[in-house]
Formats: C-alpha cells, structure tokens, sequence
C-alpha cells in the first residue's frame, strides 16, 4: 500500500510542473501565433491599400466630375438645344442625369457606403429641383424659360446638395492621402 502511495505521489511529482511547462508553452504559442496573425493582416491590408489606392483616386475625380456634369448650370448649357420646349428640355436633363448616373455606378466600389449616399442624395435632389422648377413653366414654353426658372432658383439657394457632395469626396480623399 505505501508502494501504491509513493508511486501515485512520484507521478504527480513529475506530472503536475510538467503540465505547468505545457500550459505556460501552449499559451505563449497561441499568443505568438496571434500576434503573427494580427502583423499578417495589418500587412496584407496595407497591400491591398497599395494596389486600390490609384483605383480610389480615380473614383474619386469621376465622382468629382460626375457632380459638375450633373450641376445645373452646366447641364443646362450642355443639354439646351433652342428649339426645345420646356417640357423637352426637362426631359433631356433627366435622362442626362440618368446616363452620367449609369456611366458612374461602378466607382461605389470604391468609396465608402456614406460618400456613396452622398452622391445618391446630391443625384436625387438635382433632379428634385428640376421637377419642382418645370412646374413653374408650362410645358410648351421655350426651354429658354424653365433654364432662366432654374438659375432663378439657384441664385436663391447658396449651398446645393451637389457642393456638399463635392466637399465630402475631397474629405474623404484626402484621408488616403
């Protein structure tokens, strides 16, 4: 009986810091096998920002340009044909609108979900302001007086939702920078 005793005694003599060194080196593996983890990570992103960095900045210019395309002033000056009524011309702005929208759907990918609701509000107001204004014009009139209408308007508001668009995509390219 001592014999059973010294022996289960000599084995947790042995087995107990055994154990201690086992879970003091399997915690330092885990945490060393984190810490690589967590560098791999920090690294492929920073890859990753390289390689999307030039493909940012230039979502960035299109969104830029696509809300000087879309302001009134220069849709009007590039949609306006003189012998269009108003009814025409309103047309002809939205569906200019419409195409510059489409041609710059894809640059999303490419900018934060916020920015893009951005651009999308800035997108529906514009068109907003112009089915507000043309209801002040009949329809058969020149598109010369729904244009005059709209810089009416304009001259009214100072800060349309087309500048705050612009200001957010220079703020939010500039944190890439």
């Amino acid at each position: 009986m001592v014999n059973i005793l010294e022996v289960i005694l000599e084995i947790i003599k042995v087995t107990v810091p055994a154990l201690v060194v086992f879970l003091t080196v399997f915690y330092m593996f885990k945490t060393y096998m984190e810490n690589e983890q967590r560098k791999n990570a920090i690294e492929m992103r920073k890859q990753n920002k390289g390689l999307s960095f030039p493909f940012r900045m230039q979502a960035y210019e299109r969104l830029a340009l696509f809300c000087e395309r879309i302001s009134l002033g220069n849709l009007m000056l590039r949609v306006r044909d003189e012998k269009m009524n108003a009814g025409d011309f309103r047309l002809a702005m939205m569906v200019a609108i419409q195409q510059e929208y489409e041609h710059n759907i894809s640059q999303q990918v490419y900018v934060s979900e916020d920015l893009w609701k951005i651009i999308m509000f800035a997108k529906n107001d514009t068109i907003n302001i112009i089915d507000l204004v043309s209801k002040t014009v009949d329809e058969k009139d020149p598109g010369l007086e729904l244009s005059r209408s709209i810089f009416n308007y304009l001259n009214e508001v100072k800060n349309t939702s087309l500048d705050k668009a612009r200001s957010a995509i220079s703020q939010e390219a500039a944190t890439f920078l």
